[in-house]
């Protein structure tokens, strides 16, 4: 494991480059954003290759900030409608960054701050204290990301956060895949261990209602094509979890290569990149967030994500790496 500098902000600031190197996967992070910049792995002939989209230089991350490349995307990850939400007896008002939503924590989100970074064993720890008022959100907030691969060559994130005032969290990596190294993604297989979805408005903000996947387009329950046009939170059968759970798989039966992913989060966001735009293409990768559900603050009756004072948010997810043998 070694850090680097890897460019230099407009105001001057450092952002560093870390690498993870274990059992032949190869995992870079960058200080600015906590992004996962590369993710190298063997395909089905043991050759090596980046199987997520990023860019070569701090430049191009600063050029291309919306598409969220490999970023991890805080305080609110997903959307918060109307950008407000009431706690406690008051109401909050945050950026409006995607229409009249809050998205991804705001204009100035954690993808956009430089993060403190300390070495751990097999991995990088990386913190911040996001201050009382950033971005609208209540609370002095301590986070903290842990990224480690394990012996196998899993990529492990690990999420925690404390607060001095009650306020809102929901932490996510929004890592486009793309298995083959290039090209359109939407051949990928991909299963959901998900039997329901949240159906959105217009502005992609869930409905309210947790619809039955079965008989439609979006049961993934037994492996498909990823395919186009989703943007969607799918409920995982499993619930908010202590351990990992594993619920889902994308496959790529071109390069062999295969993500599991097992979390600790009761949904995940897919999202088959329709609005890429250059140097990508639409439906170039795919974006498999885990996290709690979009504008949970506005409902009630979606799994709280509150944080109080006292209290510690964990959340866990792990990208397990491989590749498969080509079928002839």
């Amino acid at each position: 494991m070694r850090a680097e500098l890897f460019g230099t902000l407009p105001d001057g600031t450092q952002v560093h480059r870390w690498t993870l190197e274990r059992s032949g996967v190869r995992v870079r992070v960058l200080t600015y954003g906590g992004i996962v910049q590369s993710v190298e792995v063997p395909d089905w002939e043991g050759q090596a290759g980046n199987a997520v989209l990023g860019f070569e230089d701090l430049a191009g991350y600063l050029t291309h900030p919306e598409p969220y490349f490999g970023a991890l995307v805080g305080r609110y990850a997903n959307r918060i409608a109307r950008g407000r939400f009431p706690l406690d007896g008051l109401t909050y008002h945050l950026a409006q960054n995607d229409g009249t939503s809050s998205l991804h924590g705001g204009e100035f989100g954690f993808d956009k701050r430089v993060w403190d970074a300390e070495p751990v064993e097999h991995g990088v720890r990386l913190t911040r204290v996001s201050p009382h008022g950033e971005e609208g959100f209540p609370g002095r907030l301590e986070v903290s990301a842990t990224y480690t691969l394990d012996g196998n060559g899993a990529l492990r994130m690990a999420y925690e956060a404390v607060t001095d005032e009650p306020t809102v969290v929901n932490l996510t990596n929004h890592t486009y895949w793309n298995l083959s190294g290039s090209g359109n993604a939407g051949g990928h297989e991909l299963r959901l261990a998900a039997s329901r979805f949240t159906p959105v408005d217009a502005d992609l903000i869930p409905a309210g209602e947790l619809a039955e996947v079965d008989g439609t387009r979006y049961d993934f329950r037994a492996a498909g094509k990823a395919g186009s046009g989703y943007d969607h939170n799918f409920v995982l059968d499993k619930g908010v979890t202590d351990d990992a759970v594993e619920v889902a798989e994308l496959h790529d039966p071109v390069s062999g290569r295969v993500v599991t992913v097992a979390t600790t989060e009761p949904g995940i966001q897919l999202y088959t990149g329709g609005h890429l735009s250059a140097p990508f293409a639409p439906g170039d990768g795919i974006a498999l967030e885990t996290q709690h559900f979009p504008d949970s603050p506005n409902r009630p009756e979606f799994p709280s994500t509150v944080l109080r004072p006292g209290d510690v948010y964990r959340s866990e997810t792990v990208y397990g790496l491989a590749a498969r043998q080509k079928l002839s």
